[in-house]
């Protein structure tokens, strides 16, 4: 099999970013992949709407996608990249899409030319590398592109405490709290634009980071440059650490609940509750925060026990230093001395 590989391996330090692409065929092949350099091989979407990952076959003689022999195969990369997941496999007519992809996905068919995929209800699980594969014969095309969804990165530890989550705790940490665990595309984004934070954290890929933008003692040495401080890949069962959980724009609308008095954790579920709402979670306060500049200098429950307020205007008495979400702990649910944040879907 002649096989041609078109890809994109985006190769990131703590101080540049390298791109490099592979492309040496033995002989020209009868196909050609195209392929878009830089940040066009990526696609960014927001969560909830429909996107489509292009690939198009430059052909160099007369066949169609429609054609009997012809394969189109889209799959999804695990993070480290060393598992497949079927997203839709063509054969002329005959189309099938898998798992959670199904109902989703289809190929846009513009043209001859085209095995563009189009993906609907775009979700966090979507986010990641994807391979499109057409196959002809003796001819084998791949191309690769990623999907990217605007959201925000924040760290996360339960109420145990630092550093007691495994990875796959860590993971079922994330989506109670309607999220993933970040990439490391994703914590790197995250620490260019300032993010700082000196507990180490999984990542998707089964690595250990955290990001410093102000070296110091306590943080890996104050002589070491600023950046993602790798701990390596751990041992998923036995090590425990914090984890940094990616989500995306709100579906709705956080907002502080007016109440005469303070509440207990179970009185602020009932409050938002009766308000037509439900108790917001920390992703949900992230994503207002940062996405959306939300800022309340009143510490309230969230769902998964904890007190939090967010600052997105640094100020005396509520985060003078810096825009943050500040973490007030877990308290006791029996004390009555919190307000509530709620959060109220899209109807």
């Amino acid at each position: 099999m002649i096989t041609m590989l078109c890809t994109v391996f985006l190769s990131l330090t703590l101080a540049s970013s390298v791109y490099s692409e592979t492309n040496s065929p033995a002989s020209p092949p009868a196909y050609t992949a195209e392929t878009e350099l830089g940040d066009q091989n990526r696609v960014f979407a927001s969560r909830g709407s429909n996107v489509t990952l292009p690939c198009r076959l430059h052909r160099q003689h007369g066949m169609s996608f429609g054609s009997v022999g012809m394969r189109i195969k889209w799959t999804k990369l695990s993070a480290d990249e060393s598992l497949e997941e079927d997203v839709l496999v063509s054969m002329g007519f005959h189309k099938k899409s898998y798992d959670s992809f199904q109902g989703r996905v289809h190929l846009q068919e513009a043209d001859d030319d085209d095995a563009s995929l189009v993906l609907s209800d775009v979700s966090l699980d979507d986010v990641g590398k994807f391979r499109c594969e057409v196959i002809d014969g003796i001819d084998d095309v791949i191309h690769e592109v990623t999907l990217e969804v605007q959201g925000v990165v924040f760290p996360y530890s339960p109420r145990l405490g630092r550093y007691n989550l495994n990875f796959h705790d860590a993971e079922q940490a994330c989506l109670d709290q309607d999220s993933v665990v970040a990439s490391f595309d994703q914590l790197y984004e995250a620490w260019r634009s300032g993010m700082d934070w000196c507990n180490a954290g999984w990542l998707n890929d089964g690595s250990v980071q955290y990001p410093v933008t102000k070296p110091r003692g306590p943080c890996g040495g104050a002589n070491i440059r600023a950046g993602l401080r790798n701990y390596g890949q751990r041992e998923k069962s036995k090590s425990h650490y914090d984890v940094f959980c990616f989500t995306s724009g709100l579906k709705g609308r956080l907002y502080w609940l007016v109440q005469p008095d303070k509440l207990t954790f179970t009185e602020a579920v009932q409050a938002c509750q009766n308000d037509g709402a439900e108790i917001a979670n920390v992703a949900q306060m992230y994503a207002a925060w940062k996405l959306n500049g939300y800022d309340r200098c009143d510490s309230g429950w969230l769902a998964d026990g904890s007190v939090r307020y967010p600052i997105s205007r640094p100020r005396r008495n509520c985060s003078p230093t810096e825009a943050a979400v500040r973490f007030v702990g877990f308290p006791d649910k029996k004390q009555k001395l919190f307000g509530v944040y709620c959060f109220k879907g899209q109807q």
